[in-house]
């Protein structure tokens, strides 16, 4: 993903987290209850309901995410929920449904899919939209 004349954008990750790097791909669930920085591949589901998922500048994760908190850079292919915050920074790219009980996007960033926010405490046991009783009131964006 890195245009002709670009150099792969470097970034620290925060301390304490666990970091899956740029030259690793992992296939499969990764789950956990620590903070985890991805700036490689991930293909399948993330599974840190505890926890703080930053998908890095250099990441292409095709996975469905459920995480306390998601930070997105990087490519981004499924659907998120979160109980807390998701983030999309200007370099990020999100094809799927996002469930969180707040959303961040800044200019330049990408998105193709729907976004549901829910009060903080719903969004812990909320399913992706689609699933859920249609009767609900809850916000639904279409961002296509």
């Amino acid at each position: 993903m890195i245009a002709a004349g670009e150099s792969e954008k470097p970034m620290k990750p925060a301390e304490g987290s666990t970091v899956i790097g740029k030259s690793v791909t992992i296939r499969g669930e990764v789950t956990g209850k620590e903070d985890l920085f991805v700036d490689g591949v991930v293909e399948g589901v993330i599974s840190l309901p505890e926890s703080r998922l930053t998908v890095g500048p250099n990441a292409r994760v095709r996975a469905d995410v459920e995480a306390r908190e998601v930070v997105i850079f990087g490519l981004v292919e499924g659907n998120l929920r979160a109980s807390g915050r998701v983030e999309l920074r200007d370099t990020a790219v999100v094809k799927g449904d996002i469930v969180s009980a707040r959303l961040s996007i800044e200019e330049n960033a990408t998105m193709k899919g729907k976004v549901e926010l829910l009060e903080a405490a719903a969004a812990v046991s909320r399913r992706l939209p689609g699933t859920e009783d249609p009767a609900t009131d809850e916000a639904v964006l279409d961002l296509i």
